[in-house]
C-alpha cells in the first residue's frame, strides 16, 4: 500500500552547486548570463528580476565568485555594516525588494548604493519584481536603482527544465527510465524551485521502497499538490 504524503520521507537534500558549470543555459535566462558575464554595466549597477526558481541566485554566485563579490540578503542590510560591504567593491543583494517598506533597510540600501558609486564599484540586486514594483518608500533610492540596468529571466520553459532534471538526477548518480521527465514535465509546477525539490523526493521515496525510480513511483509522488500546477 503507498503511504499518504503526510508519511512521505524528508528529501535527502544535497549542498547546492552553483558554479557557472552548473547553470544551465536556455533561452530564457541567456540575456541575463550574458550580462553577468560581460560584468560592465552602465553606472555599475543591474538588477536581475524573475520568478522563483528562475536561476537568479545561481546567477548571483556566479558573479560573485567571478568578482570576488560578497552576498548579502536584503533582509539582513538592515543591520549590516555597509561600510565595510561597500569596502568589497562588488556588492551582490539577494531578494532585494524585502527592503522595502523599512526605512532602515532602505536607508542601507541607498547608502550602499551610493558609497559603491563613489569608488566605481559593482551592484547586483535580485528580485522577484522589476525595482518599479517593490513598493520603495525612500525617493533618492527608488530614482537611483530605477536607472540602474535591468534584466528580466523568463520562467523555464521545457526544455529548460528537462535539462536541469536531468542533470540534478546525474548529481545524485540516479539512473531513470527515458519516459519519465516526458512524463513529469505537464504535470509539476512550472519552475527550477519545483524541479529541484520533485528531485529530491523522488529519490528519497525510491530510497525509503528500495525501488528504482519508475513512472508509477512518479505517480504517487505527484499527488502532492506541491509539485502539480
Amino acid at each position: 500500500m503507498t503511504r499518504p504524503p503526510e508519511q512521505m520521507p524528508i528529501p535527502l537534500a544535497l549542498p547546492a552547486r552553483r558554479a557557472r558549470a552548473d547553470f544551465v543555459t536556455a533561452p530564457c535566462n541567456a540575456r541575463a548570463l550574458t550580462l553577468i558575464e560581460r560584468g560592465d554595466w552602465p553606472a555599475g549597477k543591474l538588477v536581475l528580476s524573475g520568478p522563483e526558481g528562475s536561476g537568479k541566485t545561481h546567477l548571483l554566485h556566479v558573479w560573485a565568485k567571478a568578482q570576488e563579490a560578497e552576498i548579502v540578503e536584503g533582509s539582513a542590510l538592515r543591520a549590516a555594516c555597509v561600510e565595510t560591504l561597500a569596502s568589497r567593491g562588488a556588492v551582490a543583494v539577494d531578494d532585494a525588494a524585502a527592503v522595502a517598506g523599512d526605512s532602515a533597510g532602505e536607508t542601507a540600501l541607498f547608502h550602499l548604493h551610493n558609497l559603491l558609486a563613489a569608488q566605481g564599484g559593482q551592484l547586483l540586486l535580485a528580485a522577484r519584481a522589476p525595482v518599479r514594483d517593490w513598493g520603495l518608500r525612500l525617493p533618492d533610492l527608488a530614482s537611483r536603482l530605477l536607472a540602474a540596468s535591468h534584466v528580466s529571466l523568463g520562467a523555464p520553459d521545457d526544455a529548460l527544465l528537462a535539462a536541469v532534471m536531468n542533470k540534478l538526477f546525474a548529481d545524485r548518480q540516479v539512473s531513470v527510465p527515458d519516459t519519465l521527465i516526458p512524463y513529469l514535465l505537464p504535470r509539476m509546477t512550472r519552475s527550477l524551485a519545483a524541479a529541484q525539490e520533485l528531485v529530491a523526493r523522488l529519490d528519497a521515496e525510491a530510497i525509503a521502497r528500495k525501488k528504482p525510480i519508475s513512472l508509477r513511483l512518479a505517480a504517487d509522488v505527484m499527488q502532492m499538490s506541491l509539485f502539480r500546477d
